[in-house]
């Protein structure tokens, strides 16, 4: 079973959800604003949280951020495969005492990241070129936490992934979105509303090199959780 944290009602497990059903593979989404308390990561082959657009300092407005971090902690201290996207990536540098930065090299839209060397050599990129499409839709970034591996940069956010052991890494992008998805995450606010047709036709124009980047990156971190 797989755990799959949501922050956010209006922050899906898109196609993580989609590839998880297609594998066959058990999973179970907890929306974090609901539940009191998530089962012990030991209960889970693995464990994904993500993203949403609170910050992980809101904890005064989100009091249930407070679990979740909870959650990452133990997961991590259990060795429990975990992939933290966006949000989920933030809160993992943050309990691993590294500064996530409010309103820093926020990003819009379909954009490149290129991996490190170590990303090239990581098995989380195993078959993903050097440079791969991604979906960017953040304010906030983390530092790589003590004793992390940089995995991935680009021009405007350096810190797009990291890993810490074995197995908990961090992700800035997001792997999960869909057109649908991307339509409904530019109509949050006024100026990203009147660039929505933008968004939604670059992304559906580099959708087949988004969607191979993706399914391969979901693929490897069930591999590496010996789900598949």
């Amino acid at each position: 079973m797989i755990a799959v944290i949501q922050s956010d009602p209006e922050v899906p497990a898109g196609t993580c959800a989609e590839h998880l059903e297609s594998e066959k593979i058990p999973f179970r989404i907890f929306q974090a604003w609901e539940v009191e308390r998530v089962p012990p990561p030991l209960e889970f082959r693995a464990a994904l949280v993500l993203g949403g657009v609170m910050g992980v300092h809101d904890t005064a407005r989100h009091p249930f951020l407070l679990e979740v971090k909870r959650f990452i902690r133990d997961a991590v201290d259990a060795g429990v495969p975990f992939l933290g996207i966006c949000l989920g990536g933030q809160l993992l540098a943050d309990v691993l005492g590294a500064p996530v930065t409010p309103g820093a090299n926020g990003e819009r839209g379909t954009l490149p990241v290129v991996l490190t060397p170590a990303g090239e050599s990581d098995p989380l990129f195993a078959g993903i070129s050097r440079e791969f499409s991604t979906f960017q839709w953040h304010n906030d970034t983390f530092a790589i936490p003590r004793g992390g591996v940089l995995l991935a940069s680009s021009p405007a956010c350096p810190n797009q992934a990291f890993r810490v052991g074995k197995a908990a890494y961090g992700l800035q992008f997001h792997p999960e979105v869909t057109a649908a998805i991307v339509g409904a995450w530019a109509g949050w606010d006024g100026e990203d509303a009147r660039a929505a047709d933008r968004f939604i036709a670059e992304f559906e124009a580099g959708a087949v090199s988004y969607r191979d980047a993706s399914r391969r990156l979901f693929a490897n971190f069930l591999r590496i959780a010996g789900a598949v």
